[in-house]
């Protein structure tokens, strides 16, 4: 059966021609959106792909085993040590009271981990019964108690040295006695 287009046919194809077009017109719009975002990213530099490689990938810790792993360990903890030394906390001061402003405080002052209050003479009697030179010792070495209660090296900061740990701790037992 072929005859004339009937009306509805006509507006049919017309509709849907103009829904075509309409489409044509957004992908193309799409298509060169995405050009432009495209060439204005960045480029990735291909450089030394393997070397980037290898260093997102390498291991973060390493495991020692035997002696050469104890020297290992011995070496790499020396090594912290000594670049901790070369940084001397809070300007390198002798101030005990800035020292435990610092630092000691949010331990000493709520009781954290059973560390005895700033200035409660009940909790700091036996402690001061042991002598100063066992309370820097264990303020800069750490102390774990016999009650669990934990004491860590140098407060939590390697950069304190000797002078400003004993500084500290003399500080705290005279604002205890």
């Amino acid at each position: 059966m072929s005859g004339p287009i009937s009306k509805s046919d006509q507006s049919f194809l017309r509709q849907f021609s103009m829904v075509i077009l309409f489409l044509m017109l957004v992908a193309l719009t799409l298509i060169f959106l995405a050009w432009h975002i495209y060439s204005e990213a960045p480029k990735d530099s291909v450089g030394n792909t393997r070397q980037d490689t290898e260093q997102r990938i390498k291991p973060v810790a390493g495991v020692y085993a035997g002696k050469s792993g104890f020297a290992a360990i011995q070496a790499a903890q020396a090594a912290a040590d000594k670049a901790a030394a070369g940084k001397v906390a809070y300007g390198g001061t002798t101030d005990g009271k800035a020292i435990y402003d610092h630092l000691c405080h949010s331990c000493h002052t709520a009781g954290i981990a059973g560390a005895p209050r700033l200035g409660d003479k009940a909790a700091w009697k036996a402690r001061i019964a042991e002598g100063i030179a066992t309370l820097v010792k264990h303020a800069e070495d750490g102390y774990t108690g016999p009650d669990g209660n934990h004491m860590p090296a140098r407060g939590g900061n390697p950069a304190l040295s000797d002078a400003q740990v004993a500084a500290a701790v003399k500080w705290m037992v005279s604002q205890s006695k």
